[in-house]
């Protein structure tokens, strides 16, 4: 079975200041703890990062650099996208064919816009899905908080399958290469 870890959003706009996410140190520590171990294995390492003009998400402002901590390397790939599906007019699917790749590995940014989309969209596209249940994160809403936000998603994704393909939501330290 052949592996990539995909790391969605992990930008400085969402890991600082305003629109900082929930326990960002911690998650960005557990996202580290999963790209070392995908490296080590030499399952590819993807970064997506989202753009959006007129945002502190523009093409190449600071807040759309990768979030200081973020541990990277010269082999990562990467992808720019543009809505909350990475799979959606990008060239992911050309990274991770299905004909070579049956499982992602999901974490990132936002739990409950481009995480929860992008799993979806993975799941529906045949790939069987981890999600890394405590290497996502979001910020509060005005009916939740963001950690009962992230605790939804992992039960809500874990009960998803596909005929052909499934979601597991586990914890890091659980996950294997």
């Amino acid at each position: 079975m052949t592996t990539a870890l995909l790391i969605i959003d992990v930008q400085h706009a969402l890991c600082t200041g305003e629109y900082e996410c929930f326990e960002i140190k911690r998650v960005i520590d557990n996202i580290n703890a999963l790209s070392s171990k995908a490296r080590g294995a030499g399952v590819p390492v993807i970064l997506i990062q989202h753009e959006e003009e007129g945002s502190p998400l523009a093409h190449n402002a600071q807040g759309w650099q990768l979030a200081e901590g973020l541990e990277t390397s010269p082999k990562d790939l990467r992808v720019r996208k543009t809505t909350p599906d990475s799979f959606y007019q990008t060239h992911l699917q050309e990274l991770v064919p299905k004909e070579d790749f049956e499982r992602l590995i999901i974490c990132g940014l936002q739990t409950d816009y481009c995480v929860n989309t992008t799993v979806r969209q993975a799941l529906k596209l045949g790939y069987d899905v981890v999600l890394a249940a405590d290497a996502h994160s979001t910020v509060d809403n005005a009916s939740m908080t963001a950690e009962d936000i992230i605790a939804e998603h992992n039960k809500d994704l874990a009960h998803l399958t596909g005929s052909v393909a499934r979601i597991d939501v586990t914890r890091t330290r659980d996950i294997r290469f």
